[in-house]
């Protein structure tokens, strides 16, 4: 007797959001191999908001690359909702946030964040409702009519979110997306990507160089080592929510935020000797 099979949604609900096995990436070049990413292996669940953090090329932008389609890994596995990375980019499973804004200046704000609803010949009606609706979900709404360098660097990045959630993607990608922001508006963006992503429940993969970003975001941070990359450690963040800037001052805080710190020294090859 054959098992019954699973409907499309209930395989949805079973398989991660993001799944890798032993997953490498080689860039291969005149001047010889460079391994990017060694056997990462790590299940994303679906609502998760996990934080890759480690030493600057060390491949947190590469594995998101690999989650988008941008590039194919050398070996190992990789799946996406349960399809491979073609597959979900054909299906839009995904948005992508980039480090700068990556706006078209000569569009309006609302024009931009249509420009992914216009590609998908999305009814016209519906594009203009689902525009104003992400607008608004990132405090932008009265800004529709402006032109990108009208907006200070944070709002052009809320306007790259809402451009990035207009198509209603079940995960996230972002990568270093306040990484050239001031500090206090580094903050503030912060606690507005976690108003969005419970208002949402989308799955967040946010690609970091700030340990008290990561902690303060994350349910999961990702610790990986210098290159070649490899998950050195993975840090549970049993926070509550709401959090704000008060999180930030609490004895657990900085407990999570010193396990990260030692795995990064330890992936760095640093023994705290000095």
């Amino acid at each position: 007797m054959t098992a019954p099979s699973l409907s499309p949604a209930v395989q949805d609900a079973v398989q991660p959001a993001v799944h890798l096995r032993n997953l490498s990436m080689v860039f291969r070049g005149t001047g010889g191999d460079t391994v990017a990413l060694q056997d990462a292996n790590l299940d994303i669940a679906h609502g998760e908001f996990v934080s890759l953090i480690g030493p600057s090329g060390c491949g947190k932008t590469t594995l998101l690359r690999l989650m988008a389609d941008l590039i194919t890994p050398t070996s190992g596995e990789l799946l996406v909702g349960g399809q491979t990375p073609a597959q979900a980019r054909q299906a839009r499973a995904y948005g992508y946030v980039f480090q700068a804004p990556a706006l078209l200046e000569w569009r309006t704000v609302l024009n931009n964040v249509l420009l992914p609803l216009d590609v998908m010949n999305t009814p016209k009606a519906q594009r203009q409702d689902r525009a104003h609706e992400m607008l608004r979900l990132v405090g932008l709404e009265g800004f529709a009519g402006r032109y990108p360098w009208q907006l200070s660097g944070g709002m052009q990045q809320r306007v790259s979110i809402a451009r990035a959630l207009a198509f209603d993607p079940g995960l996230l990608l972002m990568d270093e997306p306040f990484g050239a922001l001031d500090e206090i508006t580094r903050e503030h963006l912060n606690g507005e990507l976690l108003r969005l992503w419970q208002e949402t429940g989308k799955t967040v993969v946010f690609v970091t160089h700030g340990i008290g970003e990561a902690v303060f975001l994350s349910t999961r941070v990702v610790v990986m080592t210098a290159r070649p990359g490899k998950i050195e450690g993975v840090v549970d963040i049993d926070l509550p929510y709401p959090r704000n800037l008060e999180t930030r001052e609490t004895p657990r805080f900085f407990e999570l935020a010193t396990q990260v710190r030692e795995l990064l020294r330890r992936g760095h090859g640093f023994d705290g000797a000095g």
